[in-house]
């Protein structure tokens, strides 16, 4: 889930703008010393750009610097596992994606179980996948491409940045709720499946809406819908897959986490805090400019979501057979 260099640098201006705040943490209580924050993908990410939000949002808030480390690697698991491990103080902390609900059914042998060994914090933004086709496909809703690809059966594909992630799972659960028979072309990321879909390659994608929003608003892709149940506010008069293919839903979230054994007084103030920073009016403005939506509520709420999401996302890799590369 790769920005284009300006968005990223559009971004990252705009989190060195962020309003001062007072600090609200005396020396001698949490945090005392820097916190670390590990991020399981790329600089560039949308998991690293979250990070870095979200950082220099607590750091201004608790008075200490959050650095990010990227430590990427097998869908995030190699930052997982050495969070997993790290001592349940507070300080190292992990950048959550999405694909923690799906590796644990994709990965045979994981060091970890997720909702075991972490203690979740705060959910941070959810973020639609687009359902979206190269231009020259003759379609301009959902239920046209269901009918095409059906009527034109194997000769439509989809892609996807790779075996199990967001725009896969997003593909793959369309098929199994519409029995579309789109073709899977995996790709090493939403750049080259991009070029791809664009060059008309392939002709269907479900890419995530940081992806796919500039070659949207170029004219290079045509959105047929979004993947959430609500519409998005990046993409005014697109509806919803929801609304021709009832309880269809496929969106990417990322949140914080923390070691199991956290103390419940620290994972407290952390999600003060980020809830506290999703209310801010500039961080609102740049999840909105990367399509997302405020993912605010509890430690319990987040534990629910990803409890939830690696049941119902366990369920369609086990049905349809997808092995991690």
């Amino acid at each position: 889930m790769q920005f284009a260099r300006r968005n990223f640098l559009h971004l990252a201006a705009g989190v060195v703008a962020l309003p001062a705040v007072s600090r609200i943490a005396a020396a001698d209580t949490y945090p005392s010393h820097p916190v670390r924050l590990l991020v399981g993908f790329a600089p560039g990410s949308t998991s690293d750009i979250l990070g870095r939000l979200m950082g220099l949002w607590l750091a201004q808030r608790l008075g200490q610097q959050f650095v990010i480390e990227n430590r990427p690697g097998a869908g995030g698991n190699v930052a997982a596992e050495e969070v997993s491990k790290a001592s349940p103080d507070g300080y190292t902390l992990l950048m959550v994606p999405p694909a923690v609900a799906s590796n644990e059914a994709l990965y045979a042998h994981l060091n970890f179980v997720f909702l075991r060994d972490f203690a979740p914090v705060a959910g941070v933004v959810r973020v639609p996948n687009v359902c979206e086709v190269n231009p020259d496909v003759p379609v301009k809703t959902v239920p046209e491409l269901i009918a095409y690809a059906k009527a034109n059966r194997g000769k439509l594909s989809f892609a996807s940045a790779g075996i199990g992630t967001a725009s896969h799972l997003a593909g793959e659960l369309f098929n199994s709720m519409t029995g579309a028979g789109l073709q899977h072309i995996p790709y090493r990321g939403d750049g080259p499946a991009m070029a791809d879909l664009i060059a008309g390659q392939v002709q269907v994608g479900f890419a995530t809406m940081t992806a796919s929003i500039g070659h949207i608003r170029g004219g290079k892709l045509r959105p047929l819908a979004v993947t959430t149940l609500k519409p998005s506010d990046a993409l005014p008069g697109v509806p919803t897959v929801a609304e021709f293919v009832p309880g269809f839903e496929a969106s990417s979230w990322f949140g914080v986490a923390a070691p199991k054994a956290t103390p419940a007084d620290i994972v407290a103030t952390l999600n003060r805090e980020i809830n506290a920073g999703l209310a801010d009016t500039t961080i609102g403005a740049r999840l909105a400019d990367m399509g997302g939506m405020p993912l605010t509520g509890s430690p319990d709420d987040y534990r629910k979501l990803i409890a939830d999401e690696t049941v119902k996302w366990g369920k369609l890799i086990r049905d349809v057979g997808i092995k991690a590369e």
